[in-house]
């Protein structure tokens, strides 16, 4: 270990001196706006004042007396909102799991460096359950700032052109939540278990749990399945379902009189988890839900639905409907939003217009020009203020439209890598809230992989335009003046800088 003489600490190297400042990373770090990010999301995180406490700036009989010294059960101090911010963004940005993100940072020196840390730690900046009471205190108005920041650093950098922003592509997917496919055996098998497990809780006796035979059951069921045999799988079912109901009546009976003894956590549990067995129990005995109710098709997430996107190879997708805007060019994502309850494509148009909208608005730009699919017709109505286009209106459309519309099918891969590279394939959040904050930070992820791309192909450019200079034997002079304007935007890549620096020590032998 060599001493530093540019930091405080004698012992220890600044992570500056240890990386590589060309790395993509290190150079979108600088160009981010840290302060105001932070600045737009700390009131959401300001402590709120305890009830019952005496304020003395608000006593109506004089100060509170002073309280007596006592340990402070304060905690931990809170980690530093920075590094918070910047997890969410390496995570989606490298899909990585809350656990996997914060074991990977205390190992790589760009990541820390990108968060504003001055030395390097080998060590993880938090718990990964932090992360998770940061999600749910940013909410839906904190993720969809992170999104707008990275929209306002593509058109800081000059990336993109702000009128660009105008022209968007909006289509919708399936953001899959994470639970087992839903059938009636697997369905009826965990509300037997867990209905047993809540009244336990409650301190209520049962005749019996039919613990074996719902496990016996629940294998029968996925035999008969896999030989098709398709009679004896539904008398399988309707036992479990006798079971189920069964138990689910007993400890409706035997709750009215124990529930008083309990906390309020375990009643609201106990009456919760009666509630969902008796709707699993009668729609395992139906083939379409009654009086268009949906249908119950995870015990642990009650908000999933079942789409029909029309795929051939997954016929149906359990999950929520998740609307994604892009640019028309460059493929910059200016809005993600999700839709629970199943709702018509068209009816999401609006509302993913006016999100992406209020994210533009510091850019000065909001879309004026939506392309869309087949799935949004008959809503133009809705949208006065933009021009709807799709290839339903093949005759009314001016050829500027018809070539805009080609670049319809670009927003296809971007839904692609939001699924397999950025998280969105699989949600793990928890409730409604959690599937909304997840599409934003995948999509905000996903515009991260973007900037640092677009940052390295800053450098390749830079170095096209070298040759260019070389070939039209421009000089040495312009070979400098454009070195030094490189320089200072700071986005050329390692191989465009050692070529220079050697193509500037020939020219001072000259």
């Amino acid at each position: 270990m060599f001493a530093c003489p540019a930091t405080d600490d004698f012992f220890r190297s600044r992570i500056d001196h240890m990386i590589d400042l060309r790395h993509p990373l290190a150079v979108l770090s600088s160009r981010m706006p840290w302060q105001q990010i932070e600045a737009s999301v700390a009131h959401l995180f300001v402590r709120k004042a305890r009830a019952g406490v005496a304020m003395p700036e608000l006593d109506l009989f004089g100060e509170a007396p002073a309280p007596q010294a006592r340990k402070n059960n304060a905690g931990r101090p809170r980690v530093a909102l920075r590094i918070m911010i910047a997890l969410l963004y390496l995570k989606h940005a490298f899909n990585e799991s809350d656990e996997g993100v914060v074991e990977r940072w205390g190992e790589t020196p760009t990541w820390q460096f990108f968060s504003g840390q001055a030395y390097f730690e080998h060590r993880r900046p938090c718990d990964a359950s932090t992360l998770v009471k940061f999600r749910q205190l940013l909410g839906d108005e904190g993720v969809e700032e992170l999104l707008a920041q990275t929209v306002n650093v593509a058109v800081a950098l000059k990336l993109i052109q702000p009128q660009e922003l105008e022209q968007v592509i909006v289509d919708s997917t399936v953001q899959h939540k994470a639970i087992a496919h839903p059938t009636d055996s697997k369905l009826l098998e965990t509300a037997l278990v867990k209905l047993v497990e809540v009244a336990k809780q409650a301190g209520i006796e049962l005749k019996q749990t039919y613990a074996k035979e719902g496990q016996a059951l629940g294998c029968k069921a996925g035999r008969y399945a896999h030989a098709k045999q398709w009679r004896r799988m539904k008398h399988t079912i309707k036992r479990q379902r006798t079971i189920v109901g069964r138990l689910q009546r007993e400890v409706q009976r035997k709750a009215a009189t124990t529930l008083n003894a309990v906390s309020s956590a375990v009643q609201q549990a106990l009456q919760t988890m009666l509630e969902r067995a008796a709707q699993i129990v009668e729609q395992s005995g139906q083939k379409k839900s009654k009086d268009g109710k949906p249908k119950l098709y995870s015990l642990h997430a009650p908000e999933v639905s079942c789409i029909n996107k029309g795929k051939s190879r997954q016929p149906y997708e359990f999950g929520v409907k998740v609307g994604i805007a892009s640019t028309a060019q460059h493929n910059l994502i200016v809005g993600a939003k999700a839709f629970h309850g199943n709702p018509y494509d068209g009816h999401t148009l609006a509302p993913q217009l006016e999100q992406a909208a209020i994210l533009m608005q510091d850019t000065g730009s909001k879309p004026s020009t939506a392309v869309v699919d087949l799935g949004y017709r008959g809503v133009d109505a809705d949208n006065p203020d933009v021009r709807i286009v799709h290839r339903g209106k093949s005759k009314r459309l001016t050829q500027a439209e018809r070539e805009l519309l080609k670049r319809r099918q670009a927003i296809e891969p971007i839904i692609g890598h939001l699924k397999q590279d950025h998280g969105m394939g699989r949600c793990h959040l928890k409730g409604e809230l959690g599937d909304r904050l997840h599409a934003v930070l995948c999509a905000a992820g996903y515009n991260i992989k973007w900037l640092l791309r677009m940052i390295a192909q800053k450098g390749v450019a830079f170095l096209g335009s070298l040759f260019l200079c070389l070939r039209r034997g421009s000089g040495f002079a312009a070979l400098k003046r454009l070195w030094g304007q490189r320089r200072a935007d700071g986005l050329q890549s390692g191989g465009s800088w050692a070529l220079v620096d050697r193509l500037e020590m020939a020219g001072a032998g000259e």
